[in-house]
């Protein structure tokens, strides 16, 4: 029965979103586990449509999990974001929609009531090849591959947690290092790297807050902030990636993902990048 719904789902055109939620909280265990998985599709299909239209098939991936570890003045956070969304319709084909992986760890020892001495890791890139369609629509030439780039972030600093809901990371002496391992995209200096070169080495100033809420009845916020100002280059241009995830719980079953995504950074656009992604459909919680 729940293969034949979805079918019928998919068919008519309707987003749908599949998702999971794991959460362990084993008051034996120093772990704490939690996560979801969305996959969302879209189809749109056209016969005699007078009004016009064409066929269209879309898929997105989307996969938040956290892991904390806690035990007497030790904290230890981490969280894994990935994201990958194709379409096809028969006049492009297919083409990428989302692409993304990263990984965060914060590790802290108990200073005072809230603060922790800390240490933390990000590491960020993509899986597929990346093509700027905008500029050229037949573009078969990739602006973006795997590991080009990678962004490697790590150094030592000041964590101010609360709860796993609220948390501030300060780290003044944060070591960068931007890797572009294509050679072609290395040759003509891509993402900030000298020409040739296949990594950039960056020491600056990085504060990261993550902040979630429940805003009213069954509906959750989750905001994700990166600041990064580069002490070697252009201290003033600060480099700022912020994520804000809404869910809206409709009932047990039903509910609405929005996620916004800001990236302002000059070594990968002279301009603002945005993205919306926006799926409506099915929950199933564990």
């Amino acid at each position: 029965m729940r293969t034949f719904i979805l079918i019928l789902l998919l068919l008519s055109g309707i987003n749908l979103s599949y998702a999971q939620v794991e959460t362990n909280q084993d008051e034996n265990s120093n772990w704490k586990k939690g996560g979801k998985v969305a996959i969302m599709f879209n189809q749109s299909s056209f016969s005699n449509w007078v009004a016009g239209g064409e066929n269209s098939l879309a898929a997105n991936a989307f996969i938040n999990y956290d892991f904390n570890y806690r035990k007497g003045d030790w904290r230890w956070d981490n969280k894994i974001i990935t994201a990958y969304g194709m379409t096809r319709t028969k006049t492009n084909g297919s083409r990428k929609t989302d692409d993304r992986l990263e990984y965060s760890s914060v590790v802290g020892k108990k200073a005072t009531k809230f603060w922790f001495y800390s240490g933390f890791l990000n590491f960020q890139t993509q899986f597929t090849n990346g093509y700027d369609y905008k500029t050229d629509p037949n573009a078969d030439t990739p602006v973006s591959k795997f590991f080009a780039p990678a962004y490697l972030s790590f150094g030592p600093g000041l964590l101010y947690k609360k709860d796993d809901q609220f948390k501030i990371n300060i780290a003044p002496a944060t070591s960068k290092i931007i890797i572009v391992s294509d050679d072609a995209l290395s040759a003509i200096g891509a993402y900030g790297v000298d020409p040739g070169d296949k990594s950039r080495y960056e020491l600056g100033f990085n504060a990261a807050l993550y902040h979630k809420k429940d805003i009213m009845v069954n509906v959750s916020m989750e905001n994700i902030l990166n600041l990064y100002a580069n002490y070697l280059e252009e201290f003033k241009n600060v480099d700022v990636n912020h994520q804000l995830n809404i869910v809206l719980q409709v009932n047990k079953y039903l509910s609405t993902n929005i996620q916004f995504h800001t990236i302002i950074d000059d070594n990968t656009s002279k301009k603002p990048q945005f993205k919306e992604v926006l799926g409506v459909g099915l929950n199933f919680t564990f």
